[in-house]
C-alpha cells in the first residue's frame, strides 16, 4: 500500500509562531497560561499541557493578576488588553501578523465610516475566536453573517463595508460580494476587502489536486477547526472516500480493504507529527 502525507498540510505561519513562543518559556521554567486552545488540535494541546501550558477561559482570565499568559494566534478584542493592563498581567502576543493587520484595518474603517449610515460586516463563524477578536474592534457592532445565503439579511439601504475571517473559502466570500453589488440600493456604498490569509487560501486547489491521487484520502483535524473543514469538505468533494479523523486511534481497519493507496493531510492546525502517526497506524494494521 502507498501511504502519503501531504507535504502542505500542517501548522500555517501564525500557529508555529504561537506554539514556539509558547515552548520558548516553557522550556525557560516559567509559568504560562494560554488564553484559549493554543490550536484547535486536542493532541498538539495535550502535548504543551504535559509540558506545562495551563490553558483558561476569559473568566479565569478575568480573575488572574500578576501572571503571564499567552494570546494565541486568532488574536483578541481590546478588551482583553485592556483587562490585563489593569490586572498586572504579562502578554506574550502570538497574534498572528495576518490577523493583527485586519484588527487594524477594521479599526480604522469603523473610526472613520459614519454609523448611523454604514455597517461593518463579517464573513465568518460566530462566537469564533478571531471573529470575536475582530467584532471587538467595532464596540461589538459589526454584523457576522457564517454564509453566502446570511447576506439576504444585510440592510442594502445602508454603506456596507465587507471583510472576512482570514480562513474562510475565498470562492463563498466572492459569492458574498457578487450578491451584494447586485443588491445594494442606489446611493449606497458598497465596499469589499479581501482580507482572507493567502498562505491558508492557496492550500485549497493542492489539496484538492492531492485527494485524486489517491483511492482513499484521511483528513486529520480537530473537529473544531474552522479552516480544517473547509479543508475537509474540499477534499470530500474531489475523492468522495475521505474520512475526517482526528488522531491514529479513529482509523478503522475496514477503511483499508481494496485500498492502493492513501493520502493523509490536514488543516493549519494539523501537526505534522499528528499526521505521521497516522501513517504508522495504517502500517501496523495492514501489516
Amino acid at each position: 500500500m502507498i501511504i502519503e502525507i501531504d507535504q502542505g498540510s500542517g501548522f500555517c505561519f501564525g500557529v508555529t509562531t504561537a506554539i514556539e513562543k509558547a515552548e520558548e518559556t516553557l522550556k525557560a521554567g516559567h509559568q504560562l497560561s494560554c488564553l484559549g486552545d493554543i490550536v484547535h488540535n486536542g493532541m498538539e494541546c495535550e502535548r504543551l499541557r504535559n509540558m506545562g501550558l495551563d490553558t483558561i477561559g476569559h473568566d479565569e482570565f478575568a480573575c488572574l493578576h500578576d501572571a503571564t499568559v499567552l494570546l494565541r494566534a486568532h488574536g483578541e478584542p481590546p478588551a482583553t488588553y485592556e483587562m490585563a493592563r489593569r490586572n498586572r498581567i504579562n502578554i506574550i502576543d502570538a497574534t498572528c501578523p495576518v490577523v493583527l493587520a485586519l484588527q487594524k484595518r477594521i479599526k480604522k474603517k469603523y473610526e472613520m465610516m459614519d454609523k448611523e449610515k454604514g455597517s461593518i460586516v463579517i464573513f465568518g463563524k460566530n462566537g469564533h475566536a478571531e471573529v470575536l477578536g475582530l467584532v471587538g474592534q467595532t464596540e461589538g457592532h459589526a454584523i457576522v453573517i457564517e454564509h453566502a445565503e446570511d447576506a439576504k439579511t444585510l440592510d442594502f439601504t445602508r454603506d456596507i463595508y465587507l471583510y472576512s475571517q482570514t480562513t474562510k473559502s475565498l470562492d463563498e466570500f466572492h459569492r458574498i460580494i457578487q450578491y451584494c453589488q447586485e443588491h445594494i440600493a442606489p446611493g449606497a456604498t458598497f465596499q469589499s476587502f479581501d482580507t482572507i490569509c493567502r498562505q491558508v487560501a492557496n492550500r485549497m486547489p493542492n489539496i484538492c489536486q492531492f485527494a485524486t491521487r489517491h483511492d482513499m484520502i484521511l483528513f486529520v483535524c480537530g473537529r473544531k477547526s474552522s479552516n480544517g473543514r473547509v479543508l475537509y469538505n474540499a477534499c470530500l468533494e474531489h475523492n468522495p472516500n475521505t474520512y475526517l479523523i482526528e488522531g491514529p486511534e479513529e482509523i478503522r481497519s475496514e477503511w483499508l480493504c481494496d485500498i492502493g493507496s492513501v493520502g493523509i493531510c490536514g488543516a493549519t492546525s494539523t501537526p505534522k507529527w499528528l499526521m505521521e502517526k497516522c501513517r504508522d497506524r495504517i502500517q501496523n494494521i495492514v501489516g
